[in-house]
């Protein structure tokens, strides 16, 4: 998500208010199933399919390179993929829209270009993404069954507890992480400023911190990915510190990469410095029964 619902109800130590903090974890639990759910959210993606530089066909039917399912038309049209990014060519008599305007031949902007190009025809649509120079389609359909029946969500207890004072312990100058992903031979490379350090229980964790979208996000484990949390870890958002270097850490709003609904994302996985040796229980759980696994 690059979205984040961030607030920080009541005070934090003597004055803390557990009756506030509780609404304000139920909300951001709302929120959250609410994002998930939106047309833009992670539900409805049903595939996503890489692509080297050449030509693809596409559509419903078994002759064509990128199954597109029953929805689609049997032949929509050919990808023509090379270094510098993916063309689209639409079959004659094939509705395809850009923006609610017909197209039939055109570059599609990937995701990193800073134009937000979403392609549609009757309820899928599909746009292109690049990570370290590959492309990819990533199709939706926006009447997936699976958005309409999912949830709910599954959680914790809520743990004041584990709602933590953290403090940024910035590097000389800002690093650039190298975080695996789950997939294969994809990395992350997000821009870190330091580490934070916290205290559960009375001993001293530490994880290391990545800027996005103007917040210090997190991709944790904890030794409950082995069989209540998804195994490569879990998300977290806290606020950037002011000049003090002190932040909230929610661990009560720790939630789920969208791989754990779909094979269709590029989530970043845990990196062995950011696996801590205890159990972190409180945020989101892991209940295979909300992955969807396409038929073949």
């Amino acid at each position: 998500m690059t979205a984040v619902f961030l607030s920080f109800s009541g005070a934090f130590g003597d004055g803390f208010d557990a009756s506030a903090h509780e609404n304000e974890v139920l909300e951001w639990r709302a929120w959250r199933l609410e994002q998930l759910k939106k047309p833009a959210g992670f539900l409805n993606q049903t595939g996503l399919f890489w692509l080297k530089p050449g030509s693809y066909r596409f559509g419903s039917a078994s002759g064509n390179d990128l199954l597109f399912g029953a929805r689609a038309a049997p032949e929509i049209g050919i990808f023509e993929v090379t270094d510098s990014g993916v063309r689209m060519i639409v079959h004659d008599g094939i509705d395809v829209q850009s923006d609610g305007i017909a197209v039939t031949d055109m570059m599609i902007p990937a995701d990193t270009s800073g134009e937000d190009v979403m392609i549609s025809h009757g309820s899928l649509a599909w746009t292109v993404i690049e990570r370290e120079g590959r492309f990819a389609v990533r199709l939706r359909d926006f009447e997936h069954p699976f958005v309409e029946s999912f949830g709910p969500l599954p959680y914790f207890d809520i743990d004041p507890s584990l709602r933590v004072l953290a403090t940024l312990r910035r590097y000389e100058e800002p690093r650039i992480a190298n975080v695996g992903t789950v997939i294969e031979g994809l990395d992350y490379n997000p821009e870190s400023p330091g580490v934070v350090e916290f205290e559960i229980g009375g001993v001293s964790y530490e994880l290391e911190a990545y800027s996005v979208s103007g917040q210090l996000y997190f991709v944790f484990g904890d030794l409950t990915n082995r069989n209540d949390t998804y195994g490569a870890g879990r998300f977290l958002y806290a606020a950037v510190p002011a000049e003090d270097g002190l932040t909230v850490m929610d661990f009560n709003k720790a939630y789920s990469p969208p791989c754990a609904f779909n094979d269709f994302s590029t989530c970043p996985v845990a990196s062995p410095r950011n696996r801590l040796p205890i159990r972190i229980e409180a945020g989101e759980k892991y209940d295979s029964s909300l992955h969807y696994a396409p038929e073949h």
